[in-house]
């Protein structure tokens, strides 16, 4: 049965069955009486807006007849832009997206709107119809996949950036695949790519690598601001998210971060102090947004990486920043337990005083930050690990092995293989120390932990 036969004998049966004239129909859908016996005749091609608003008249959901309409008109027929603008945006809007694929596999084929169909991606994107947006863009680098150019480094650049999610092996993979095309892009815009790809290694901890993209960062905006100072007072359209001196200091932030990480504290504070005084010639009011942003920043690192050190000292200015920046609580709280366990600190007291927001975050409460989902969960995870190990060292056992058997379970729903060694690692160390009547306390806890995720993690009794 062909699709437009499916479409207008469908419109007059329900005519016909209804008992309606077509005038009836018309003033009921708002379509034209002459336009509609056009369109059952097969005379006159359907709009996408006379397609829903007929659908709309006969009492169907939204987009009922998209599949067949694609078929239709471009899948069966030369389609015309005109047409598939509209018809593309409205799947778009009601998250059709088999349809979308399935036209635009065969639309492609003689690359006519590749342009378009780019233009369009980059329009989504900015409406946050994301997955849609995902699909034109692939398209599009699959048919420019043999081009050295800049459009298709734009569109692996916005393929990564919508890839990342949850899945650690899926980041790594899209990271991987992504960063030949860096070059390619514009060289403000590939301030943007290193930062998401350094964001992105560090959440999986690879820190060589992103001490060797905060050197390319940093070698980047010395060039651009080179190229800028010959250019300057001419008129000047930004391509970059931020203004371009955020991206040099942002690049020492990563090598302090990096130096946090291999616990040379000493050197992190050297590139802290680099981003604590930042002067820039007449700021506007975003500079001077990032300029308090780095400020901030500086301030709590110095804090933290003196603490890290064994100063005892910087704990309450740091605990103070971390209670009233909420973005920065689920970090700070890891780093301070982290340094505890480092430095043998009983943090008693501060897990008292922050006891609301561990509730929350243990019991997988919404709470608000500004980090990306990925990064969102390798924070909870670290917290998870630190918390455990500050119990399990303090004999608190029935504690320490329900906060290591969640991590272990979002470890594993993430795919992170060396938390998951780390889990079953501790595990095997403390449960060897505890003595046989708490042998009884972890294996409920195992139990209670594995219901909780209603055994989807594949991680149970036989895990540990």
């Amino acid at each position: 049965m062909e699709p437009a036969t499916t479409i207008r004998s469908t419109i007059e049966d329900y005519i016909r069955k209804q008992g309606y004239t077509l005038q009836y129909f018309a003033d009921i859908s708002g379509v034209n009486a002459g336009t509609l016996s056009a369109i059952i005749k097969g005379t006159r091609p359907i709009a996408m807006a006379q397609l829903d608003l007929i659908t709309q008249g006969m009492n169907l959901e939204e987009g009922y007849f998209y599949e067949t309409y694609g078929a239709e008109c471009f899948v069966e027929s030369a389609p015309h832009w005109r047409r598939l603008e509209p018809f593309l945006q409205r799947c778009a809007e009601l998250d059709k997206l088999d349809c979308i694929q399935r036209v635009i596999q065969q639309v492609t084929d003689d690359r006519s709107y590749i342009s378009e169909l780019f233009e369009m991606a980059e329009g989504m994107l900015e409406r946050g119809q994301q997955k849609a947006a995902r699909m034109l863009y692939e398209c599009v680098a699959e048919c420019e996949k043999y081009q050295h150019s800049e459009r298709l480094a734009l569109c692996q650049y916005r393929i990564f950036t919508l890839s990342l999610g949850q899945n650690q092996h899926d980041n790594l993979r899209a990271a991987v695949h992504f960063e030949p095309y860096i070059n390619r892009l514009d060289e403000e815009r590939q301030l943007d790519a290193i930062r998401e790809l350094a964001n992105m290694y560090g959440s999986l901890c690879y820190w060589d690598k992103v001490l060797h993209l905060a050197g390319e960062l940093l070698q980047q905006v010395k060039c651009l601001e080179q190229y800028k100072n010959k250019k300057k007072g001419m008129d000047y359209n930004r391509l970059s998210k931020h203004p371009m001196f955020t991206y040099k200091y942002y690049a020492y932030l990563m090598m302090a971060t990096v130096c946090g990480e291999r616990k040379e504290y000493e050197k992190a504070l050297e590139y802290t102090a680099l981003y604590s005084d930042i002067v820039i010639e007449d700021p506007t009011s975003e500079d001077q947004h990032f300029i308090k942003r780095f400020k901030d920043w500086a301030e709590v690192n110095t804090y933290l990486y003196k603490l890290m050190i064994g100063d005892k000292n910087a704990l309450n200015s740091y605990l103070d920043f971390i209670e009233v920046n909420e973005n920065e609580t689920l970090l700070g709280l890891v780093k301070v337990i982290e340094a505890a366990n480092q430095n043998n600190f009983n943090i008693d007291q501060v897990l008292r005083r922050f006891d609301l927001f561990i509730y929350k975050v243990l019991n997988k409460l919404s709470y608000q930050n500004s980090y990306s989902i990925m990064i969102k969960n390798d924070h909870y995870i670290k917290f998870l690990g630190e918390l455990a190990l500050y119990e399990l060292s303090r004999e608190r056992y029935q504690e320490g092995f329900r906060h290591l058997l969640n991590c272990l379970v979002v470890a594993k729903k993430v795919n992170d293989d060396s938390t998951i060694i780390y889990c079953v690692s501790l595990f095997e160390e403390y449960r060897n120390q505890a003595s046989e009547s708490t042998e009884s306390q972890y294996k409920s806890i195992i139990k209670e932990v594995y219901d909780r995720y209603d055994k989807k993690s594949s991680v149970g009794t036989n895990a540990v």
